[in-house]
C-alpha cells in the first residue's frame, strides 16, 4: 500500500524468513555497534564495519538488521538497559532527578548517544521500561497524562543537550570564546554582560546547575 511504512524493528522477526539458520543475534550486532561507536564515534558505525568486527560480511547483517537506521535505533534502546529502576520513593522530584542523573552518566559513557537522543528519539523495549518507570514515579502527580509524556521527552532531550554543552565547554575553542567574552566585559561597552560575569566565580570548580535546571524544567512541564 502506498505510503505504508515498515514497522519498527522490534515488531519484525529477529531474522529474515529465508536464508541460512541464524548465526548471530540482534543483541550481538548491537553490542558490536555500540563498542565501535564508543571507541571511534558514531560516524564509524556502518554495516561493513560492524560486520568486520563480528568477523562476517556486511551482506549477512542485512538478514538481521535491514538498515543502518535500524541499527541506530537498536543502539539507542540498548543503552536504556543500563538504568537501575528502583521503586518510587514518593518524592517525584527526587526520583526524576535520579533518572536524569543516570541518563547523564549513561550519555557520558556513550558520547554518541546525546546526538541520537536529540535527532532521532527512539522507544524500544528498554525505553518502554524506562517510560513505565517514569509514569510510576508520577502516578500520584495531578498532571495530565500528556504532560507526563512531555516530561519524559523533555528530561531526555534536556539531559542530552546538557551533556553536549559540558563536552563543548571543555573544548579549546570554548575557552577562546570565554577569553573574548571576558575582553568584552572588561571593555565596559556591554554593561549587562559585565555585570553577569562579575557575578560569576572566576576560579574553582563550577557549581553543578544541572539539578536546578532540570527541576525548573520539570516544574514548568508538569505545572
Amino acid at each position: 500500500m502506498a505510503g505504508q511504512q515498515d514497522p519498527v524493528i522490534w515488531l519484525r522477526p529477529e531474522q529474515a524468513a529465508v536464508g541460512r539458520p541464524a548465526e548471530r543475534s540482534r543483541a550481538e550486532i548491537t553490542a558490536a555497534a555500540v563498542e565501535l561507536a564508543d571507541r571511534e564515534g558514531l560516524e564509524a558505525v556502518s554495516m561493513r564495519r560492524v560486520a568486520a568486527a563480528l568477523g562476517t560480511g556486511a551482506a549477512s547483517l542485512y538478514r538481521y538488521v535491514a538498515t543502518r537506521d535500524d541499527l541506530l535505533d537498536l543502539m539507542t534502546d540498548s543503552t536504556a538497559a543500563e538504568y537501575h529502576l528502583p521503586a518510587p520513593s514518593g518524592d517525584w522530584q527526587s526520583d526524576l532527578l535520579g533518572i536524569a542523573d543516570q541518563a547523564r552518566q549513561i550519555m557520558r559513557r556513550h558520547p554518541w548517544l546525546p546526538t541520537l537522543v536529540i535527532t532521532r528519539p527512539t522507544l524500544g523495549p528498554h525505553g518502554v521500561d524506562l517510560l513505565e518507570h517514569l509514569l510510576d514515579v508520577l502516578a500520584e502527580h495531578p498532571a495530565a497524562p500528556a504532560r507526563k509524556l512531555e516530561a519524559f521527552a523533555v528530561l531526555n532531550a534536556l539531559t542530552a543537550l546538557y551533556v553536549q554543552n559540558e563536552e563543548a565547554a571543555a573544548d579549546p575553542g570554548a575557552q577562546r570564546q570565554s577569553a573574548y567574552l571576558r575582553h568584552v566585559a572588561t571593555a565596559g561597552t556591554h554593561p549587562r554582560i559585565t555585570a553577569l560575569l562579575a557575578a560569576t566565580p572566576p576560579e574553582g570548580k563550577p557549581h553543578d546547575r544541572f539539578p536546578t535546571v532540570l527541576a525548573r524544567a520539570m516544574a514548568g512541564v508538569l505545572g
